[in-house]
């Protein structure tokens, strides 16, 4: 084996960096037979210097001093692993500006400032990898840059939050409310103590930018993703979509139509002999269409501590092997040697055509389906099946539906009209269908 280590620098010792800290020591000879070379852990920066202890790492190589890992010449490749835009922004592109490969899980830099990272990789010859930012444990990310390469990706449909599919996983096999399987989903540890940015739908949608970069080779803005969470989701919706032959999931959702792209995150009705209806609890799944491969699934963990480090250490062995072949930026930040990293328009919401649920909640009384089928039908939108349930209390009952394929501002148009009936009680839930 050659002289010649390999050194990492770690940057953050928490829930996955630990991860990351733990398997390198672990599995250090593994590594180094399969690089053919050391592959070193030489510098661990957390201010918690306790974390460090407390993972056995060698003396000397825990630090608070980030400056140890930036500044240190014989430091190879830099692992960023404390989330956030600053400071990681500020240190990875201090990494790549000195010429440091860099591997990072921070979905969020990458979807906010991918274009930046890039090209800071692009211009110093270096590069980063990612993996670990979408999907966790899953290869996503070396798929869509390597083995699918040849193709043109038409369609991306992703289960990417481990969190909202555990909760409407059980919301749906237990008939449970949405709040009793958050709290659940918490005491679990599947979600946050402030699980806004997971059920929000925000987390999805970070990782659907960084898709949608790799599917183009240009960065989508995050802020033009439309994103709807599953907060509205009820045992009610989901009943009624059992009934119709669908489940309901949170999916991120990309088109690919010679040039026209769509992006969005929103909860949708599923088929249930569709392969995505049948991923449960907090797996992960990506359904990809390629022009060539035709279909693919990818599944597994998506996210938790060894996953997540599982696949930051593949990115490792990657660069390393880049380095030790004298070929460091060998692969482009999204795959493309040519135009990577620019800017993606994305075609707005208001044009997508898909099929709708709607649950529109209206008195019971004589006409109300007619004057609901009046205001779709002055906007274009035909109904392809429908129940309407009976009173069994007072108040309001439910008038559901599902609709033919439907322009998205007509449906808007025509619901605005449906909510504005004096007959309608509450606004209608609309639930997309792929």
């Amino acid at each position: 084996m050659p002289d010649k280590a390999v050194k990492v620098g770690l940057i953050g010792l928490g829930t996955v960096g630990g991860g990351v800290a733990q398997l390198l020591l672990e599995k250090r000879e593994a590594l180094s037979q399969r690089l053919g070379a050391p592959l070193v852990l030489a510098k661990a920066v957390d201010l918690d210097l306790a974390r460090g202890r407390s993972l056995g790492l060698p003396e000397g190589v825990c630090t608070a001093e980030v400056n140890a890992v930036l500044d240190d010449p014989t430091i190879d490749i830099v692992v960023e692993l404390i989330g956030g835009l600053e400071p990681a922004r500020g240190f990875v592109l201090r990494a790549l500006n000195a010429g440091k490969q860099v591997a990072t899980a921070n979905k969020a830099l990458l979807a906010k400032h991918g274009v930046e990272i890039f090209g800071a990789a692009k211009d110093h010859g270096v590069s980063v990898g990612f993996e670990a930012s979408v999907a966790g444990g899953i290869p996503l990310i070396r798929s869509l840059r390597g083995g699918l390469a040849a193709n043109r990706v038409t369609r991306v449909l992703g289960i990417l939050n481990g969190t909202c599919n555990y909760i409407l996983s059980r919301m749906t096999s237990e008939g449970a409310d949405f709040g009793e399987v958050l709290q659940a989903a918490q005491d679990l540890g599947y979600a946050e103590a402030d699980p806004t940015m997971d059920i929000a739908g925000h987390d999805t949608a970070h990782k659907l930018a960084i898709v949608a970069a790799l599917v183009t080779g240009a960065q989508p803005e995050l802020e033009a993703i439309p994103v709807e969470g599953i907060t509205g989701i009820t045992p009610l919706d989901i009943r009624f979509a059992r009934e119709f032959g669908y489940r309901i999931k949170l999916l991120a959702l990309l088109r690919n139509d010679n040039g026209a792209v769509e992006a969005r995150v929103h909860p949708a009705l599923v088929p249930q002999d569709h392969v995505l209806a049948s991923v449960e609890g907090s797996f992960n799944a990506i359904h990809i269409t390629g022009d060539w491969v035709d279909e693919v699934l990818l599944y597994g963990r998506g996210a938790g501590r060894r996953p997540t480090a599982s696949a930051v250490v593949g990115d490792v062995v990657d660069l390393a092997r880049d380095i030790l072949a004298g070929c460091p930026g060998r692969v482009p930040g999204l795959g493309r040697a040519v135009a990577d990293g620019g800017r993606l328009e994305l075609t707005p919401i208001s044009q997508a055509v898909c099929q709708y649920y709607f649950r529109v909640m209206a008195l019971d009384q004589p006409g109300v389906l007619a004057a609901v089928a009046r205001a779709l039908g002055e906007h274009n939108i035909s109904i392809e099946a429908v129940t309407q349930k009976g009173r069994q209390s007072a108040g309001p009952v439910p008038v559901v539906m599902i609709t033919h394929e439907a322009r998205e501002a007509d449906v808007a148009a025509a619901l605005a009209k449906i909510n504005a009936l004096p007959v309608v009680a509450e606004p209608t839930v609309v639930i997309r269908r792929i």
